[in-house]
Order: structure tokens, then sequence, then C-alpha cells
């Protein structure tokens, strides 16, 4: 099974796993919240979304995240 997009490509752009693991999660739970607050139905989960976003550079992290991981 290919998992789309590779995981490698996803932290290339991010910098580390624990950096992706943080961002996407983050992201999720608003997205869930966000369709939550307004009763919009999801068409995909929240999780795949945050990931749609890393992967098209829609989602990054702000130098000031990253320094506090560090």
């Amino acid at each position: 099974m290919m998992l789309y997009p590779p995981v490698a490509d996803l932290v290339e752009k991010v910098g580390s796993r624990y950096a992706l693991i943080n961002l996407v999660s983050k992201r999720a739970r608003g997205i869930s919240q966000e369709s939550e607050k307004l009763g919009i139905p999801l068409a995909k989960k929240p999780v795949s979304s945050a990931i749609d976003e890393v992967y098209t550079g829609k989602l990054t992290i702000n130098s000031d995240e990253q320094e506090e991981e560090d």
C-alpha cells in the first residue's frame, strides 16, 4: 500500500516527524472544531485535510513555533 503524500516529503517541508505530527494534529483539531461550530459536515477526515494543507504549502510552521520545539 502506497501512502499519498509520502511521509518523507511531508517531513522535508516541516523539518521533523515530531513537528509534522504536532502541526497536523493542531490543524486537524481546528478543522474539526470549525465544522462543529458552523454545523457543516466534512467531506473528508480532518487529519487528511490538514495533511493536504501541509503538502500543498498552505500550512507551515512559524519560526517561533519551531524554536519552541527545539
